[in-house]
């Protein structure tokens, strides 16, 4: 296989590089950046795995990038699916060197990024993917048992604040046509949430009901069965007031970029599909939605892993 290394100006950093079936820590010469591309020879390669994650997958190339003021991976591939494989063949080590250790201990991966990224596909989809790796796992020594779910996914959109609050603020027809901004959600509720799933294993949160507008109270239960937990939301990595401790609680910052386009359209079709005339989901987009997302993708720079987006 072939690996490039590129760079632009004199730093030093980490970056990384395969060798077998195992990738290592090498030391660039004085980098800013750095990026790693695997191009695989055979067939049937299997992935390349190491503690930040893997470069390549079957025939197809998976290109991985380091930001080396920290070490920041950027990962990118020709299939969204290509990364949602990765992605939870990162994090199956994880949920079992928790299973294995103290039944409380969990794995939280914060993801975030702009309205229309696709954070509930990708949450979704990786930890579905984890769970079916983690059942071929078990089943290898007991096939007489259905071996329980070990991921799951905690979703921000809970952590709404309710129409009635919104109600009561200075401006409430604008809180109402900001709804999705940073300051119509609850965050001192959202991390009150996360400690107690870090302290004690377990814990209820809400959900968010779209037809009715509102949280719904306990409706999601992450159980000490679960290990890896992957909460996704906008704010996750904001480094401002409240949002900065939450951040801080995640063992695990991904990033979903995408272009910024892109994802309007992809809102504006899902505010058309719920019910919203054109006009009116496109002045929605420009007052409220493209601002958030331009104000979330500052946090980009606050993750150690971006996933770059392609269409799904």
């Amino acid at each position: 296989m072939e690996i490039s290394l590129f760079s632009t100006t004199s730093r030093g950093s980490w970056c990384y590089s395969s060798e077998s079936l195992f990738l290592k820590r090498v030391r660039l010469p004085t980098w800013q950046q750095g990026s790693v591309s695997i191009w695989p020879i055979k067939r049937n390669e299997r992935p390349l795995l190491g503690q930040t994650g893997l470069l390549t997958w079957k025939e197809n190339r998976v290109q991985v990038s380091c930001s080396l003021k920290k070490d920041i991976l950027v990962v990118e591939a020709s299939s969204m699916d290509e990364i949602y494989d990765a992605l939870a063949k990162r994090l199956v080590p994880t949920a079992a060197a928790a299973a294995a250790s103290n039944p409380h201990l969990k794995h939280i991966v914060g993801l975030a990024g702009p309205p229309g990224s696709g954070k509930s596909t990708v949450a979704w989809e990786v930890a579905q993917r984890v769970n079916k790796l983690w059942a071929q796992k078990s089943i290898s020594f007991d096939s007489q048992v259905e071996p329980p779910d070990v991921a799951t996914v905690l979703p921000m959109d809970g952590f709404h604040l309710y129409r009635h609050q919104l109600d009561t603020m200075e401006n409430p027809e604008d809180a109402h046509a900001r709804r999705g901004a940073p300051w119509t959600f609850d965050p001192e509720l959202l991390l009150t949430c996360l400690k107690t799933l870090r302290n004690q294993g377990s814990v209820y949160a809400p959900s968010f009901d779209h037809g009715v507008g509102d949280p719904v109270e306990d409706d999601i239960f992450v159980n000490l069965q679960h290990k890896v937990v992957i909460v996704e939301g906008n704010y996750l990595l904001l480094e401002e007031g409240v949002w900065k401790e939450i951040s801080s609680t995640f063992d695990e910052k991904w990033f979903i970029e995408v272009d910024i386009n892109t994802a309007m359209q992809r809102v504006l079709k899902r505010h058309i599909s719920t019910g919203k005339p054109p006009d009116i989901a496109k002045w929605r987009i420009e007052y409220n939605d493209r601002p958030n997302a331009e104000f979330i993708n500052k946090s980009k720079r606050n993750a150690d892993l971006v996933i770059k987006s392609i269409g799904f």
